[in-house]
């Protein structure tokens, strides 16, 4: 049979053959999709049965659990109306229970006003009876004011036709009697004041100043800048004067000091304001003569060797007196300034060892109070920096010491010490109080200054002159050397008041007028004598 079918097979054409293929596919592809519909919906509408009977159950089990829950729900929604109603009754019953008690305090604070209330009235008709009396009494008191006016104005009309005075008269008159006494008293008191106050001042200050003297060691007889050249014979003027005068037109150009050359035997005099110049002359004369090699070149290279040696003497004396005091952190050129000082004199006292003593005494001074003592020391050595350079500029040694002071970038409070020792300007710190005390100190101590016997009468005799030129004066005396003035009034014109007023007159006429180291006591003497003879 197969031999048939492929004979068969064999025996169609070919297109025919694909033809017949092809529907045979098709028919064979559409039973597949109709038996797969068939299976499929078979499937589906077992799952969907199943899926109903499983909502179903779903649904019933949900209804069995609402029922629970709604049970459960309406027993705890009765448990808490339960409980909240128990709560309102206990809070409802305490509630009440604090009003009662609110109502009983009012009840007795009523009670009390009421009291209180009933007293008050009691009090209010009391105060009005004493206010009608005292209404009554004072009509009383206005009559009887009225009445002692009256018999007060007849008395002042009998007084005044009595003393013969009016009353306006009188009351000037006891006016003026009342001022003049209280001005008295008021003079005793202040004068006693003062002097308490003065004797106090002067124990606390006369302490700390001891203290100060006594720890300061300084020389007793003050420097003096050399001046003259000694030599060894008259014929050495010769030699330094040279051939038409040139080897001492040399030393003077090349030092800018003028020798004089006079007939004084065997000396030198050098002459010039600048003291380091002078003292480079002195030592290169003195270097020339020993040598005996006087000629100008000689005298160039000797002078300039000498100023060399002495700009390196100068730092060395500012650094020294630096160490000395103890102070440390001043300018380089502070410190050549103060070396400077070495060689300048004020009213014969040496201003470098000056110095040096005034920053000792105040730094003393400032360790007894308790103050900055590096402050005070560093003001006491700079205050007297200025001398160093008064030659070369204009200017008072005060002010070019402040602006010194200011250049090299000191502390403001260094630069009014500074400007405030001599009383120029108001000092701002303590210590530069203690400054000016110091500086009166150094200046005023013995054997620290030296003075012309001339300028010395001269003093004296202004002194007398100034206390004389006020009224009331008899005679002023002049005594320890200048330091306390002794005036003699007349008692006849000048009371105790007057004195007393008089003694500050003259003091301050004094500081105007003269120039003067330390202080000046003015002491005024008024006596009264009364003599009668027995016979």
């Amino acid at each position: 049979m197969n031999n048939t079918l492929n004979s068969l097979f064999l025996s169609i054409p070919m297109p025919l053959a694909i033809v017949l293929i092809v529907f045979a596919l098709a028919v064979g592809g559409g039973v597949g999709i109709i038996l797969y519909h068939f299976i499929y919906r078979k499937n589906t509408e077992k799952k969907i049965g199943s899926a109903e009977e499983q909502a179903k159950k779903i649904v019933s089990d949900a209804h069995i659990e609402g029922k629970r829950l709604k049970k459960e729900a309406i027993l705890e929604a009765k448990e808490q109306d339960l409980r909240l109603r128990k709560e309102f009754e206990h809070e409802s019953k305490e509630k009440k229970a604090e009003l009662q008690r609110l109502e009983s305090r009012l009840n007795q604070r009523e009670d009390v006003l009421d009291k209180k209330e009933n007293s008050l009235d009691k009090k209010h008709e009391a105060l009005e009876q004493q206010k009608n009396s005292l209404t009554a009494k004072e009509k009383d008191v206005a009559a009887l004011q009225e009445k002692l006016s009256h018999q007060h104005d007849l008395m002042v009309q009998e007084l005044e036709k009595v003393a013969q005075l009016t009353k306006e008269e009188a009351k000037t008159l006891l006016t003026e009697e009342i001022l003049q006494e209280t001005r008295e008293s008021v003079a005793v008191q202040v004068r006693n004041m003062e002097q308490a106050a003065k004797d106090e001042a002067d124990l606390n200050a006369k302490n700390v100043i001891a203290l100060a003297i006594q720890r300061c060691a300084a020389d007793q007889a003050s420097e003096k800048t050399v001046s003259t050249v000694a030599l060894s014979s008259d014929d050495m003027k010769a030699r330094i004067i040279g051939r038409e005068g040139r080897n001492i037109r040399a030393l003077e150009n090349a030092t800018g000091i003028e020798l004089i050359i006079d007939d004084t035997p065997e000396v030198v005099i050098l002459s010039g304001f600048d003291p380091v110049r002078r003292e480079v002359a002195r030592i290169a004369l003195e270097r020339l003569i020993s040598d005996g090699r006087i000629h100008p070149a000689r005298i160039e290279e000797t002078v300039e060797k000498v100023r060399k040696e002495l700009d390196q003497q100068v730092k060395e004396a500012g650094e020294n007196a630096m160490f000395e005091v103890g102070i440390f952190g001043l300018h380089p050129e502070i410190i050549k300034l103060i070396g400077k000082l070495k060689y300048r004199t004020s009213y014969g006292q040496n201003v470098y060892q000056h110095s040096i003593e005034v920053a000792q005494l105040a730094g003393l001074m400032a360790q007894e109070l308790e103050l900055d003592v590096n402050f005070a020391k560093r003001a006491g050595l700079l205050h007297d920096i200025g001398k160093a350079v008064d030659h070369e500029q204009e200017g008072t040694h005060v002010q070019l010491g402040a602006d010194l002071a200011k250049k090299y970038k000191e502390n403001p409070n260094i630069v009014n010490a500074i400007q405030a020792h001599h009383g120029d300007v108001e000092p701002k710190t303590i210590e530069a109080v203690l400054i000016q005390a110091a500086d009166a100190i150094s200046g005023a101590r013995p054997g620290a200054r030296r003075e012309t016997g001339t300028n010395y009468i001269k003093r004296l005799e202004k002194l007398e002159a100034i206390a004389s030129s006020f009224a009331g004066v008899d005679k002023s005396y002049a005594i320890q050397a200048g330091r306390e003035i002794r005036v003699i009034v007349k008692p006849e014109q000048v009371d105790d008041t007057k004195a007393l007023f008089l003694s500050k007159d003259i003091a301050k006429k004094i500081e105007a007028e003269l120039e003067y180291p330390g202080q000046i006591k003015v002491n005024v003497i008024r006596e009264f004598r009364s003599v009668e003879y027995a016979k």
